[in-house]
């Protein structure tokens, strides 16, 4: 009897502690000048000031369910663009893009955020 009473124990503790959840991850973030068959053209930390357009590539692991990503564009500290991207399988690419004026050359990044608003990756590059 006692042997049963530790077996349900166990069984009941077990089966009470919540599955490990796989993270949603960035597999791969680039800042690209071209997005060609779902994938970036290239990627490259610096670009002439001139180049018009940018777009920030990522490729998410681990949703188990649903969910969003956000694309957060900073030239320096201050925020330039915020874009909500769906997520909607556990190996997922997605993107968005930013016009650029050539007059905000310096220093900028993307920061990826989850459904949340946990950083998962910040991409820097620079407008020359």
């Amino acid at each position: 009897m006692k042997r049963l009473s530790v077996l349900t124990f166990f069984l009941v503790a077990l089966l009470g502690v919540p599955a490990l959840a796989a993270a949603l991850e960035v597999a791969e973030g680039v800042i690209t000048t071209q997005i060609s068959d779902h994938n970036p053209a290239d990627s490259v930390e610096s670009y002439s000031a001139t180049v018009g357009r940018l777009y920030c590539f990522t490729r998410l692991t681990g949703a188990e369910t649903d969910t969003k990503v956000t694309h957060v564009w900073y030239r320096g500290d201050a925020e330039m663009a915020r874009v909500d991207l769906a997520v909607r399988s556990n190996n997922w690419r997605t993107w968005s893009s930013k016009a650029l004026l050539p007059e905000w050359t310096g220093a900028w990044r993307v920061d990826v955020l989850d459904a949340d608003g946990n950083l998962l990756r910040s991409i820097p590059f620079t407008l020359n």
